[in-house]
């Protein structure tokens, strides 16, 4: 089994800076695309910011200019830079990774417990 496990969500001020990370555990022979989701009060969960093992990234267009999506394959470390925070940014983010599992080798999707960003003043 695999587990991931979210970290850095808290009570920031408008134009604060966040930076959540994402360490997964277990038996992994290899992790392949990661990202982040978040869900704001009320509404739908939607996919902020992916990439792919080679370093691709991908975001949606409203943090495009202030997210930064990066990892650390060494660690199977995920992190997302967050910068200009705004209220609309708050909600509950989401890590989820395609992971390669070995004993027996085959391939999951995970996501982890979510952790909480509150922009606010």
């Amino acid at each position: 089994q695999v587990q991931l496990v979210e970290s850095g969500g808290g009570l920031v001020q408008p134009g604060g800076s966040l930076r959540l990370s994402c360490v997964a555990s277990g038996r992994i022979l290899g992790i392949n695309d990661m990202g982040w989701y978040r869900q704001g009060p009320g509404n739908q969960r939607e996919l902020v910011a992916s990439i792919t093992r080679y370093g691709s990234a991908n975001y949606v267009d409203s943090v495009k200019g202030r997210f930064t999506i990066s990892r650390d394959n060494a660690k199977n470390i995920v992190y997302l830079q967050m910068g200009s925070l705004k209220p609309d940014d708050t909600g509950v983010y989401y890590c989820t990774a395609e992971i390669v599992e070995n004993m027996p080798v085959r391939r999951n999707n995970y996501w982890g417990q979510g952790t909480q960003v509150t922009v606010s003043s």
